[in-house]
């Protein structure tokens, strides 16, 4: 395959920082709202959200169980909605993983609506990969909208799936399932690549998966990976490199010939010795695509313009002594104004609080913005615009 590498004049990154905590509301309950964010707990008591937003419906995909063999559930409401009753996304019982808060589901919205969901799967996920490998399973909710069918393996060579997947989809019945691995000769992290599995029939069929980015950045084992296809055809996927094991730099892999070929984009750098455990986002938004990822303890965003290239953005100076900040997600609402979402304190087996920052339609920080605890262990927040400018994030 041809590799095209974009890179961009200026890249300005939004380091999200700067939390005044004189400004911060130190608790709210369930359904209270702090500006126009209102904050909504998992439905069940699960963990691991994941949303998308399909007109005024709201879709989401969260984890319960044992954090080593859970299941999957998924949800649907209309905008400021409560939630429908749950249904569970994984056939066989046991088959998902919450572990290290990067190997759990990912969702897309493909044509007509239909919901893709793909994951890392357990020790007791069927189909397993070649040669018993971990496998990468996917599935779609059924015809009639009221079950998923059963999940599928999509990885036909590239095993060593450690920090989970993804997927993307679009209108026109194109699906992408995404994920980081070496293959069966791999040595390390620094020989990883991120591979696609391609279908074009609605997710029915998969082609074998292909190697997506460019072979020197390597990626890091056990982070996450994030994708979206975008409305114009365009496919990004964000991913955390390993090249030299003691450089994690974030990679912005974009295509404009839906997923045949990639430009990579170096989106920021970070030499530590060591796999961070970070996860990605990307959001498409009525003010563009936006990328967010997290870097030496800060959560970072950047707007993507046409072929791949990076907008300016304003940074805000970071505040001394505050938690390490990870797992940010973003939304935008019709006005053009973006939500920032992340957390604050989780680590290994341990949770924290959610934190937000909203910024006007020019990337500049307003004064909307707060922190709360009540982060599980293992999970994150997932955030959402209605259409009258308001948020919701769910914890």
């Amino acid at each position: 395959m041809t590799l095209r590498r974009w890179i961009p004049a200026v890249v300005l990154i939004v380091s999200v920082a700067g939390l005044c905590a004189g400004a911060l509301r130190p608790t709210l309950a369930q359904g209270d709202t702090a500006g126009r964010a209102t904050l909504v707990r998992v439905p069940d008591g699960g963990i691991q959200p994941r949303l998308a937003v399909d007109g005024q419906r709201v879709h989401l995909v969260y984890f319960k169980g044992d954090a080593a063999a859970g299941d999957l559930f998924y949800t649907s409401a209309s905008s400021g909605g409560p939630f429908k009753p749950s249904i569970r996304v994984n056939t066989r019982p046991a088959s998902a993983i919450a572990t290290g808060s990067v190997r759990g589901a990912n969702l897309a919205l493909g044509k007509d609506g239909r919901v893709h969901v793909a994951w890392m799967g357990s020790a007791r996920a069927t189909p397993r990969g070649p040669g018993d490998a971990t496998p990468m399973m996917y599935t779609r909710l059924n015809d009639a909208g009221t079950a998923f069918e059963p999940e599928r393996n999509v990885m036909q060579h590239a095993v060593g799936l450690d920090g989970g997947g993804t997927v993307a989809a679009d209108s026109t019945g194109r699906v992408f399932v995404a994920w980081h691995a070496g293959g069966p000769s791999s040595q390390n992290e620094t020989d990883r690549r991120v591979w696609v599995a391609p279908s074009r029939d609605d997710g029915k069929t998969f082609a074998r998966e292909h190697p997506a980015s460019p072979p020197e950045t390597g990626a890091c084992g056990c982070c996450g990976i994030s994708a979206l296809a975008d409305p114009r055809g365009g496919l990004f996927v964000l991913y955390r490199g390993a090249a030299g094991l003691a450089q994690r730099d974030t990679y912005l892999l974009s295509s404009s010939d839906r997923g045949t070929t990639f430009g990579a984009t170096k989106l920021s750098e970070w030499a530590i010795g060591g796999c961070p455990m970070s996860t990605f986002d990307l959001t498409d938004t009525s003010n563009g695509v936006f990328a967010a990822w997290e870097t030496a303890g800060q959560v970072s965003m950047v707007r993507i313009g046409e072929r791949g290239a990076l907008r300016p953005a304003i940074s805000p100076a970071p505040e001394a002594g505050k938690p390490t900040r990870r797992f940010p997600v973003v939304a935008g609402n019709a006005r053009g104004e973006t939500v920032m979402v992340w957390t604050e304190g989780t680590a290994w087996q341990r949770g924290g609080d959610v934190a937000w920052q909203i910024f006007n339609a020019q990337g500049a920080p307003t004064n909307e913005r707060g922190r709360v605890p009540g982060v599980p262990v293992w999970s994150f927040a997932g955030v959402y615009a209605h259409p009258d400018g308001r948020f919701t994030i769910v914890y």
